[in-house]
């Protein structure tokens, strides 16, 4: 193999590894935003865990965060939680960091 093809393959593998480690922690914050406003909703135990998996299924309606923030944004409503759509997208952003820092550390 030549030094091109090398690094060629090198970089297709990193791509693969990136794009992996970018859906798994999507679906990590997915799952935890569920459980944040379970929690919001007054749900716990099984009825909260249903729910976080309710969250995460709903990210393969289309692509982006739109489906997701709908949901909860959705959810979130109809039980009379009142947040702002700002308030739901830093919590969204914060715990994306949290996942990341999650996914990464069980890598390794």
């Amino acid at each position: 193999m030549s030094g091109f093809e090398s690094r060629k393959k090198g970089q297709e593998n990193k791509f693969a590894h990136d794009e992996e480690m970018k859906f798994k922690a999507q679906a990590r914050r997915n799952k935890l935003l569920g459980l944040w406003a379970a929690e919001k909703m007054g749900l716990s135990g099984d009825a909260a865990d249903d729910y976080a998996k309710a969250v995460v299924k709903a990210d393969f309606e289309e692509a982006g965060d739109d489906d997701v923030f709908r949901k909860v944004k959705g959810d979130l409503a109809a039980k009379g939680v009142a947040l702002s759509d700002h308030q739901i997208r830093r919590e969204m952003d914060e715990l994306m960091q949290t996942a990341l820092t999650q996914v990464k550390s069980e890598v390794k």
